[in-house]
């Protein structure tokens, strides 16, 4: 299962130059094979409905570690992904972990809504059936998952499927959440 992607086509122009980033942060990131950007820059602003027919803004959730994953419910390395961010999104939402799973379905919604209800997932489904938040972040492959750190700056991206539920995920994820707005999070 580890690093399979639905679909890839080439990688996007994610790092550019510069550094600042806490060393031990860093090596999670290589652990788990995440790129991490040189240059941190911000995340996209974007809106969008979620399948609760919410709407969704991403600047929202400042202050607040994302793990925006883009997936598609045809894509079975990226359904096989799911449970993990569902059984992160339990454990660390209340210390600050937000897990958007961006579905990229075109077309009817049902196929994802029946996949969301059969695996009981309760973090926020945002919809982009029209592939503009897809393209505003580079998508290229399915799964592709972002993180972004607490000041709205990308932390890493990762193309395909990553074992988040794991010891070296967990230990990512809190190192993550350790980071603060005003201190060491990065610029």
């Amino acid at each position: 299962m580890r690093g399979l992607a639905c679909v890839v086509l080439s990688s996007s122009g994610f790092s550019s130059q510069g550094s600042g980033q806490d060393n031990t942060l860093v090596k999670s990131l290589q652990a788990m094979r995440i790129t991490a950007p040189r240059q941190y820059l911000p995340a996209p602003n974007f809106t969008l409905t979620t399948l609760a027919g919410q709407t969704l803004q991403l600047s929202h959730y400042r202050g607040k570690v994302v793990l925006l994953n883009f997936w598609a419910s045809f894509c079975t390395p990226c359904r096989e992904e799911m449970p993990a961010l569902e059984a992160l999104w339990q454990d660390y939402r209340e210390q600050g972990l937000v897990v958007l799973a961006i579905a990229a379905d075109r077309g009817s919604i049902d196929p994802v809504r029946s996949f969301v209800e059969a695996g009981n997932y309760s973090f926020p489904i945002p919809l982009d059936p029209d592939g503009v938040v897809r393209k505003q972040y580079e998508v290229m492959a399915l799964p592709t998952t972002y993180l972004i750190g607490r000041e709205g700056h990308f932390t890493g991206r990762v193309l395909g499927v990553r074992e988040w539920n794991s010891a070296r995920g967990r230990m990512l994820v809190q190192k993550l959440l350790q980071q603060t707005i005003s201190g060491s999070d990065v610029r």
